[in-house]
């Protein structure tokens, strides 16, 4: 416990992941293998495209900010290269065959192709046969390595054991009994399974008591259908952990129902709608992986591809815990778009 609050008090220190020019990264040998023990690096962005390259990123969604966060750090750096990006969504984890068809489309005006997938495998074949004349990088979402070239991501075994392990500092074992209600996201999604890893790792040790489980889509209205029934069923749940939509869901939930400050709420990412809520104290704590940085990387990547000067293919920022201790000294520029930037579809 005592060097995880180290560690979260040197990164009030050392604030955001980029210093000057350079980025500070984490990255991993062999590639492709969070099982590894990544190496922080120091990273060099470049400064211009050789040329106008044309690049295709797939999302899953841009149904909540942490996406467009991932789409404002790709568009900023495909201005700053001068290179022309198109972003196509496929609208939520349930549409594989969407996604599949919108990057096939997509990839023929492409010379390279970033992809966040909806499914671990389910891109496989697809990916395999465009990478044979295309650099395809994987960004945020973990995903079969056939195929991808580099991938842009934290492991997220560790996002899901950095919010465990939180929770373990402030239920240790031997303490009295808390009910969780657990919300790990969509079925099959190419992130889901690896949190659920390590959250239940970082577990061990607290006195939790997990007495429900919701699996569904990384949507507002699905969350809060969730949060509804896991409130008809465990009225006398003591916390709710999920996805930062689950707890944006739930802090509009508990508020209605007059629940708020009896039931502690955190997430295991970060974004606008969880910043609000910490800095309000209606959200306890959530870790961060610079979706920001973690978009420009996958354009910068897809670029070094293409110019044949790619020597990192496996790299992301540190993970961050942020909660009220904290949220007034980091930098999390790295962590969120403006609130003015607007979901950006096409760079020329």
């Amino acid at each position: 416990m005592r060097t995880l609050f180290a560690a979260i008090a040197l990164l009030a220190l050392t604030g955001a992941c980029r210093a000057g020019d350079t980025w500070a990264l984490e990255s991993w040998q062999p590639p492709f293998d969070y099982r590894g023990t990544p190496t922080q690096i120091s990273y060099q962005p470049l400064e211009r495209a050789k040329r106008h390259w044309r690049i295709c990123a797939s999302y899953p969604h841009l149904k909540d900010s942490y996406w467009v966060s991932v789409n404002y750090g790709m568009v900023r750096h495909a201005q700053k290269l001068g290179v022309a990006l198109e972003i196509v969504e496929a609208g939520g984890y349930p549409n594989l065959d969407k996604q599949r068809s919108q990057i096939a489309d997509c990839a023929k005006s492409a010379d390279a192709l970033i992809v966040g997938t909806v499914s671990y495998d389910g891109l496989t074949p697809l990916l395999v046969s465009l990478s044979q004349h295309m650099p395809v990088i994987a960004a945020v979402n973990d995903i079969n390595s056939a195929g991808i070239r580099a991938k842009s991501g934290v492991s997220w075994i560790s996002m899901g054991e950095a919010i465990g392990r939180y929770f373990t500092t402030l239920h240790p074992e031997g303490s009295p009994k808390v009910r969780i209600a657990w919300f790990p996201g969509p079925e099959g999604a190419g992130w889901v399974g690896f949190v659920e890893e390590g959250f239940q790792r970082g577990l061990a040790g607290s006195s939790a008591d997990i007495v429900s489980v919701k699996w569904g889509d990384t949507g507002f209205e699905d969350q809060l259908l969730l949060l509804e029934d896991m409130l008809e069923e465990h009225p006398d749940v003591d916390y709710i952990i999920g996805s930062a939509v689950t707890a944006d869901a739930a802090v509009s939930l508990l508020r209605a129902k007059n629940l708020t400050g009896k039931i502690g709420v955190l997430a295991d990412y970060f974004t606008h709608g969880t910043y609000r809520a910490i800095k309000r104290g209606k959200v306890i704590a959530a870790p961060t992986d610079s979706p920001v940085l973690q978009g420009e990387l996958s354009v910068d990547q897809a670029v070094r591809a293409l110019e044949g000067s790619l020597t990192v293919t496996h790299a992301g920022p540190a993970i961050r815990i942020i909660d009220g201790q904290n949220i007034n000294v980091l930098d999390i520029s790295d962590s969120l778009a403006p609130a003015s930037f607007k979901p950006t579809f096409k760079v020329e």
